[in-house]
Order: structure tokens, then C-alpha cells, then sequence
């Protein structure tokens, strides 16, 4: 009986080995882990990692389509621990779990990762989340199937998948990380990944509902340290100076998305020009709604008119700073060719601007 129970388990680990379902070890080995600490430890029935205020990167990883898998076992503290595969420089694909979220529609989120930034400020809502009631005393099972440009969440099992949404990238084949909980910390445990491509069933995104008469695309400039903008004086001297060579046009029928072009990197250079010129046929007073994120200083043929705050918690301390036309000012347009300028300043979470004149009428935008 106990030969047969041995070479029982012999043959289910030689098919999980061919199907690339065996456990990957949690060593070094395997794993480069940049982290403030790590504990290798059994916990709540598994052979677990700890991973705090980190990170932990498959090596010679190349993941392109199949599937992944892991366990997590979640705390109620604040964090945000989560998965990016077809890690390519900067660029990635990202899913992570809002463990104090719980059964709210940010429970989660679906997001690409470009030139380094994670949008969530653009990329939220439906179509990248869905509300779910974790559990906190038990290991949560997840599982991303990628195929091509489609990918599905399935969590503790789900026959059918909680979410399904299109990449945000080409289909490259690239690295995958796990990023920890915060300063709480986070458990790991089984992590399995599959390189067969699978099918994807039930695939249904959700749709998002575009802005309509959005600016459709804005020049930007080179960037500049955001403290050049206090000194008024000198605004026509700092425009003079931009050089522009890049447009970004508008995404998610929402937002333009700077760091498409740009690159936020960690010095003062966190600002740019989104400029539009808008002639008018006439001298006449106009109504401009307009997003952005994080700051912005609305400047018209060379005169500041505006200056707002929409980052993480500005207005409140569970405001979120997520892009939309939260502001309005008038402006005095002069008949013929006007220049709108929005200097747009980032920290984190979206470096993004949008804007449409409420009555367009005798307005021609370029």
C-alpha cells in the first residue's frame, strides 16, 4: 500500500513538472528579492515567503502567454501586493489586490505600467476592477490567464473568470515580479507558472463611457523643474525656452497620457507644457472644463489665469485624485489665434491632462 501511494505521488509530480504546474522554490536560487526584509518560513500550512516593503523577480523568467499562479494570505492593513508580468524595462502589465478595499469596487486592479508610472489615476473603474469580500484567514488562490492582447483574473478557484480586460501592450514576452504588502508585509506561497497558451472562455470586458468633445490631442514640451512656475515674472522667458517634440492624444475617451512620451524620473524635471492653440473668430468669453494630474498652472497667451491640486488625498483623505473635468475656468479668448497652455506636474499615480470648451461654437482647437 505505501509503494503504491509513493509511486502514486511520483507520477503526480512527474505530470505537474510536464505541465509546468510544480511549485517554483522560494530561494534565491530562483528568485532575485529586493526587499527591506524577507523571511523564508512555513506558515498556515505552506511553505511560504514574507516579503516586506519589496520586491521578488523570477529569474530568466521570458513569460509571454499561460498562466500564473499564487497564494497570498491577506491582513486587513493597507497595502497593495500584487503581480507584473511581461516585465520589459520600465513597461509592464501589473494586477494587485487592495487587501483594505474588501468588498468595495477598488477592491483590486488591473493596470499597465509604462515608462515606470502605474496610472491608476486614468485606468480605474469596471473596466479594470471588480468589488470581492476577502478572506483573512485563509490563503486567497489567484490565478491570471494571458493570451495575445486578453487576460483574465480568476480568485479562490472561480470556474468562471472575475475579470477580463484587453493588455495594454503589445504581446512581448518579458519578467515576472511580485511586489509586497507595505510596511504589513504580505505571505506568498505556491506560485506556479505555465507557459501553455490557454483558451480563453467568457471573455467579456467592460466598456467605459468616453467624454465627449475632449480636446482630442495636446503638444508637450520638454520638461522643467515645477518651481520655475512660482516666479510670474518670468513665465514668457520659460516658455520661450521649451522645446516640443511630442504630441499625446487622448485615451480612454478621458485623458491624454503623458508619460506615453515623457519619462518621470526621480529629479526636479516633473512638469510639463500641454499646449492647444484655439482660434476664435471673435473676442469672446469661454467656459474651459479640464483634468490633470497632479497639479496644474492654466496659463493663456502667456498669462497665468489658474493654478489647482488634484493628487492622492488633496481634498480629503480618501480623495483619490482620479482624472476627469473636476475644474472650470473662463477664459478671455482675443479674436484670432489664442495659446493654451496647461503646465501639468506629476508625482505619482498618472501624469495626465484633458480639457473641452463647454460651448465650442466660433472655435477652431489645433
Amino acid at each position: 500500500m505505501k509503494r503504491i501511494s509513493i509511486l502514486s505521488t511520483l507520477l503526480f509530480c512527474g505530470i505537474m513538472a510536464l505541465h509546468g504546474q510544480k511549485n517554483i522554490p522560494l530561494d534565491t536560487t530562483q528568485w532575485d528579492i529586493q526587499a527591506e526584509g524577507y523571511v523564508l518560513e512555513p506558515y498556515k500550512g505552506s511553505d511560504a515567503i514574507y516579503l516586506h516593503s519589496g520586491s521578488m523577480t523570477l529569474k530568466d523568467a521570458n513569460f509571454l502567454n499561460g498562466t500564473i499562479e499564487y497564494d497570498i494570505y491577506l491582513k486587513k492593513d493597507r497595502g497593495f501586493p500584487g503581480v507584473s508580468f511581461r516585465v520589459n524595462d520600465d513597461n509592464a502589465e501589473l494586477f494587485y489586490i487592495r487587501p483594505h478595499q474588501s468588498g468595495n469596487p477598488d477592491a483590486n486592479q488591473t493596470i499597465p505600467i509604462i515608462k515606470g508610472l502605474t496610472a491608476w489615476q486614468l485606468y480605474f473603474g469596471p473596466k479594470y476592477s471588480f468589488p470581492y469580500e476577502y478572506s483573512h484567514d485563509r490563503w486567497t488562490h489567484v490565478k491570471i490567464a494571458v493570451n495575445d492582447n486578453k487576460a483574465q483574473i480568476f480568485l479562490d478557484h472561480a470556474e468562471k473568470p472575475n475579470l477580463s480586460w484587453n493588455l495594454y501592450h503589445e504581446p512581448k514576452a518579458g519578467g515576472i515580479s511580485f511586489s509586497g504588502g507595505g510596511i504589513s508585509g504580505v505571505h506568498l506561497a505556491n506560485i506556479r507558472v505555465n507557459h501553455e497558451t490557454p483558451q480563453i472562455k467568457d471573455f467579456e470586458p467592460k466598456e467605459r463611457k468616453a467624454l465627449e468633445g475632449l480636446i482630442p490631442e495636446w503638444e508637450l514640451s520638454d520638461k522643467f523643474d515645477e518651481k520655475l512656475l512660482e516666479d510670474v515674472g518670468s513665465i514668457d522667458g520659460l516658455i520661450s525656452k521649451r522645446k516640443w517634440k511630442h504630441k499625446v492624444q487622448v485615451e480612454e475617451g478621458v485623458a491624454a497620457n503623458i508619460s506615453r512620451k515623457l519619462t518621470l524620473e526621480d529629479d526636479p524635471m516633473n512638469t510639463v507644457f500641454a499646449k492647444v492653440t484655439v482660434t476664435s473668430d471673435e473676442a469672446q468669453t469661454k467656459l474651459l472644463e479640464f483634468g490633470y494630474s497632479d497639479r496644474v498652472v492654466v496659463i493663456l497667451n502667456g498669462k497665468p489665469i489658474y493654478k489647482g491640486t488634484n493628487r492622492f488625498r488633496s481634498r480629503d483623505y480618501r480623495y483619490l485624485g482620479t482624472i476627469g473635468l473636476f475644474d472650470a475656468v473662463y477664459v478671455d479668448l482675443k479674436k484670432g489665434k489664442n495659446t493654451l497652455l496647461l503646465a501639468v506636474s506629476e508625482d505619482f499615480g498618472g501624469w495626465l491632462v484633458t480639457g473641452r470648451f463647454q460651448e465650442d461654437k466660433g472655435l477652431k482647437i489645433k
